[in-house]
């Protein structure tokens, strides 16, 4: 017995070695298809915690051919050899003329009075210094930013100059035509959303925290689906709790599949990378990417902004970056804008919160100081209320 005892002891110990060896080999085989090295040469290694994870790609309860979109509340049908799963309503946003006509009558109902303001004070008997004062005083309140407060008063001057006298209607179209020149509607607002050749059309939403990125992705996912496109989500957002799925959740409402990590602080352009070659595979016709909010002054931050955007176009071409500002902040707003154009080269403006005490003028600003057009508008937190900027529309609201 004593002899065969050293032989147990060795077998029993042969045994928990291998026991312990298995989480390890399990573990390794799960990371076997994450990015072993750096996307970059100038880039440091990737610490542990950031690494990819699993990428998971959540589809809707619903066949992956989604049938051309129908009523808000209607089931789509499912196929027998998918019946188990639970069906999802695919909702449809309102057509656009219904949207621009919701985002008129909330823009008309807010605080904001560049408008009213302008209009009372041109209107005046008598306009002096004093009045021309005011007009500039509102102006620069309104958000307007120096230089075209200047251009703006300028034109209003000659105008009423060679006026003369003074009707309240010659003053609101006087005004509406100055203001309409210098929101400037020759400027391209359209989306680029076209699908190319050999791949899909690629976004990347990007901005601060709080701003509304991944509603307006969830909001102009729907967008893009009523309009028969294939449509591809990225939760490349791997730093905010709960990023992921709420984006999943407006895939989910929209019909359209998300490609996110099921692992916490996840390489944000490896998620980015993925989801971008899913829609490659897939033959999509949009891909869009929803980013972390990050403050314009936190150069590390920034800098991996800019690392996402390398990454994803090892695959494809961005086609469109959009920049979601809150109307708000005013002024702040504009320096935003001007640190995420020079990082990640911004194609066009998305303005949420444009009620309440959003003064307007931040549109104007933005375009002058940057070059790059506002295409969307939001005024609230219903999934109808995101739309097409139009400069006659904007104005009009403005002045009524």
């Amino acid at each position: 017995m004593n002899e065969l005892l050293p032989i147990i002891v060795s077998i029993v110990a042969a045994l928990v070695v291998i026991g312990g060896l298995i989480p390890v080999l399990v573990k390794t085989r799960k990371n076997i298809n994450r990015y072993p090295g750096t996307r970059d040469e100038n880039d440091p290694e990737a610490p542990a915690v950031q690494s990819t994870g699993t990428l998971l790609e959540d589809r809707p309860g619903t066949p992956a051919t989604v049938a051309p979109p129908l009523e808000p509340g209607t089931a789509v049908d499912v196929p027998d050899d998918v019946a188990g799963l639970e069906t999802v309503p695919v909702e449809t946003p309102l057509p656009v003329a219904g949207r621009l006509v919701r985002l008129r009558e909330r823009l008309v109902r807010s605080n904001n009075v560049l408008g009213k303001s302008l209009l009372a004070l041109l209107s005046a008997d008598r306009i002096d210094e004093n009045v021309w004062d005011e007009v500039e005083e509102t102006l620069l309140m309104a958000d307007l930013g120096t230089e075209p407060t200047m251009e703006l008063m300028n034109a209003l001057r000659e105008r009423v100059k060679v006026l003369g006298t003074r009707t309240p209607d010659q003053v609101r179209e006087l005004l509406r035509e100055e203001l309409i020149r210098i929101v400037d509607p020759t400027m391209d607002r359209s989306l680029n959303t076209t699908r190319h050749a050999d791949r899909p059309a690629v976004m990347m939403v990007v901005g601060v925290n709080g701003v509304g990125k991944t509603t307006t992705v969830g909001k102009l996912a729907r967008v893009l689906v009523a309009e028969d496109k294939d449509v591809l989500l990225g939760a490349a957002d791997t730093f905010r709790a709960a990023a992921a799925e709420q984006l999943a959740t407006w895939g989910q409402r929209v019909g359209v599949p998300t490609v996110k990590s099921d692992v916490d602080g996840a390489d944000p352009a490896s998620v980015a990378y993925e989801a971008v070659k899913a829609g490659i595979e897939q033959e999509v016709d949009v891909v869009m990417i929803d980013t972390a909010g990050r403050l314009q002054n936190k150069v590390g931050l920034m800098d991996e902004l800019g690392k996402v955007k390398r990454v994803i176009e090892k695959l494809a071409e961005v086609d469109e970056v959009l920049l979601v500002l809150d109307a708000t902040t005013g002024q702040n707003g504009l320096n935003q804008a001007r640190v995420f154009s020079e990082v990640v080269n911004i194609t066009g403006i998305v303005l949420t919160k444009l009620d309440g005490t959003a003064k307007g003028g931040i549109v104007v600003a933005i375009q002058k100081s940057l070059g790059v057009p506002v295409k969307l508008i939001g005024l609230g937190e219903g999934a109808d209320d995101l739309a097409p900027f139009e400069a006659e529309s904007f104005v009009d609201a403005l002045l009524n």
